[in-house]
């Protein structure tokens, strides 16, 4: 299980899609151990600060920053396309 956020993102959610593209191609080199990858994802990207007597942006998290909508649909098809061809390999290799 990789986190791509936190540590591995600098704790920076603009880099959550650098990170996810490294595990893609590990992916699709036909590593086995990767077996789940956890994003911080919420509607509007970013966070934001809970301010008592301040309104919250709807979808936003007022924990850790998080990617957007789009971008979590984005990373998440590239994620699932290197899944797709992981299992390529592991046919072709059992052949």
């Amino acid at each position: 299980m990789i986190d791509a956020s936190h540590a591995n993102s600098l704790k920076n959610p603009d880099n959550q899609p650098k990170v996810i593209e490294d595990i893609a191609v590990q992916l699709e080199d036909g590593e086995q151990r990767i077996v789940g990858v956890m994003i911080e994802s919420h509607l509007v990207g970013g966070r934001q600060e809970l301010v008592e007597g301040q309104p919250l942006v709807y979808g936003q998290s007022i924990t850790d920053g998080c990617i957007d909508w789009d971008t979590t649909v984005t990373v998440l098809e590239r994620l699932a396309a290197a899944v797709r061809a992981r299992r390529e390999v592991k046919v072709s290799e059992a052949a």
